[in-house]
């Protein structure tokens, strides 16, 4: 071996050498157990989120499979409430090829768990003029499958260039912060 492929090697001084200049990442003990499974950015395009809330949701053992996998479309989801019960519907979670005969139905309602008091300040919201529930990200939290919902309100057009001029705004600044 020459010089030129040892330092392909990690070694002590090597790894000294690069980590330098870094600084270590902050521990957030908030997101440690989280593992995200899909993420709605349409949703976030498309509606102003008003508020967010965390639940669970209800699966059979093919689909916790299946979502471990990664296989799951929320692009046409949303949430309605029937009764005192919240319902995830339109959201895809692909079959499990694993499972054969005991698998599951992919566009099926599922029931999101959720507490009474959730469901009627939800709810409350919910029914108001112009507001829908609409699934924001999928993700295990400690082992188990769950849903951030969000309370929106769609927004048009010009809300939507509005918002992306902001955001490209706020990019240059940044940029041109950095480069001082």
């Amino acid at each position: 071996m020459d010089g030129s492929q040892l330092s392909r090697f990690p070694t002590e001084t090597n790894v000294a050498r690069s980590n330098n200049n870094k600084k270590p990442a902050p521990v957030d003990r908030e997101h440690d157990n989280e593992r995200l499974v899909a993420n709605n950015r349409r949703a976030r395009h498309d509606y102003e989120v008003l508020e967010t809330l965390e639940c669970g949701i209800m699966l059979v053992g093919s689909e916790v499979k299946s979502l471990r996998a990664g296989t799951i479309s929320l692009e046409e989801a949303y949430a309605r409430i029937k009764g005192s019960e919240v319902w995830l519907l339109g959201c895809e979670i692909a079959e499990y090829v694993q499972a054969n005969r005991l698998n599951h139905v992919p566009r099926r309602p599922r029931k999101l768990l959720l507490h009474k008091r959730e469901i009627l300040k939800f709810a409350g919201k919910a029914t108001e003029k112009g507001l829908t529930l609409v699934p924001l990200k999928v993700y295990f939290k400690e082992g188990r499958a769950k849903v951030l919902l969000g309370v929106c309100r769609g927004r048009k057009l010009h809300d939507k260039r509005d918002v992306l001029k902001k955001k490209d705004v706020q990019r240059d600044i940044e940029r041109a912060m950095r480069r001082r």
